[in-house]
């Protein structure tokens, strides 16, 4: 597609929508919980990457395909961010690249 999954300008990260796929492969069908820490264990590695981590995210954007079920996403974020509490916004999007993707996400990252 001819982007970046991270992107460092200054000490400014942006992390691309990340969904919850392997290899081309979708992980955790069905599973919203799932695929949120799937989301975001990706997100971390690109963070990594660039010599960031999830400490220093400062907001997040989380795109359900059913805001029914924002509880699963909810608590694998908090799991994540239970100390970090970024920004964070979620809304529910009619439809994402793949009916398998239940979710996407961004993140924003300061490295001082």
């Amino acid at each position: 597609v001819g982007y970046s999954r991270a992107v460092k300008a200054g000490n400014l990260i942006e992390v691309s929508g990340t969904t919850a796929v392997l290899d081309g492969v979708v992980q955790c069908k069905g599973d919203l919980y799932g695929q949120t820490l799937r989301c975001l264990e990706i997100i971390e590695q690109a963070l990594i990457s660039t010599g960031s981590s999830m400490s220093d995210v400062i907001r997040t954007r989380i795109y359900v395909t059913d805001i029914s079920r924002w509880e699963e996403a909810a608590k694998a974020h908090a799991q994540y961010f239970k100390d970090v509490r970024p920004a964070t916004t979620m809304v529910e999007v009619s439809k994402l690249i793949a009916p398998e993707y239940l979710v996407e996400i961004e993140a924003t990252a300061v490295k001082d």
